[in-house]
């Protein structure tokens, strides 16, 4: 079973490595940039929440093909930019997921799992 999306996110930076956030920020977009026009991605999205006392403050919505996005998370490239992000971001990570319909691929197994 596949999924169509890896998100990303995370809390804030940690205080005093601001800077070095904001630099890692505007290359990890020009990153994602390159991915979607050499066609390794398919789209991604930049989400800032508004300020709500949470954990979770923003995060990237990276879509694409299964296979393609499971090249993306294997690869050295994408490794260097989460381990970078963990050195100066608080709660950040990655993890895959389903939209679209995908969505009813996913509900119908879980409904099946069900006990009767």
């Amino acid at each position: 079973m596949g999924s169509n999306v890896v998100f990303f996110g995370w809390n804030r930076p940690i205080p005093g490595r601001e800077r070095v956030s904001g630099q890692h920020f505007q290359e990890f977009v020009q990153y994602l940039g390159g991915l979607q026009r050499s066609g390794g991605i398919q789209s991604f999205d930049t989400v800032f929440l508004d300020i709500h006392g949470g954990d979770l403050n923003g995060f990237f919505l990276i879509r694409g093909e299964s296979a393609k996005l499971d090249a993306l998370v294997s690869s050295s490239e994408w490794e260097t930019h989460l381990t970078r992000a963990a050195l100066h971001l608080e709660g950040s990570g990655a993890i895959r997921g389903v939209t679209g319909e995908l969505i009813m691929e996913r509900m119908n197994l879980w409904t099946k799992m069900i006990p009767a």
